[in-house]
């Protein structure tokens, strides 16, 4: 699995960010302040770098040729920055990760999931505003709370 470079938003320095992590979240190596953590994964990965990790999962199921796809990416890097250390956003072509696309029914493009140990939380298909975006991803991650407490 690759690593990806990542500018910490609170000292500049670039980090190499892993793509999957058993636990824990990336810091920076300077600052040492939680990392947005932003990083593609394909068919081969998917499960060990959205479905084992000990934050929430944001995966973006999008296509190079999508317009929509390419004007919501970053207002999705944006919550992922903001909720660094708290939220992975992981990034998957469907074009190139067509079993992925497959298993997760995609119709349209984008298509956003919220994952929590591997099970949706929420679903949304079609871009949106950071505004939209902020309240969807709220909702499911306060949905992902309540059923871990009551587990």
């Amino acid at each position: 699995m690759e690593k990806t470079q990542v500018k910490c938003p609170h000292c500049g320095k670039t980090n190499r960010v892993p793509a999957a992590a058993g636990t824990g979240t990336p810091r920076c190596g300077n600052c040492h302040e939680p990392l947005p953590w932003i990083v593609a994964a394909g068919d081969d990965d998917f499960a060990a770098v959205a479905e084992e990790g000990a934050v929430p999962v944001l995966v973006d199921l999008w296509a190079t040729w999508c317009r929509p796809c390419l004007m919501v990416s970053p207002a999705l890097e944006q919550l992922a920055t903001e909720r660094a250390g708290q939220l992975k956003l992981v990034k998957v072509d469907v074009d190139a990760a067509p079993r992925t696309a497959q298993r997760f029914a995609v119709r349209a493009v984008p298509t956003l999931l919220v994952l929590q140990h591997g099970e949706v939380l929420a679903r949304q298909a079609g871009a949106a505003l950071v505004p939209e975006l902020r309240r969807w991803l709220d909702q499911a991650l306060a949905e992902g709370r309540k059923k871990e407490t009551t587990a």
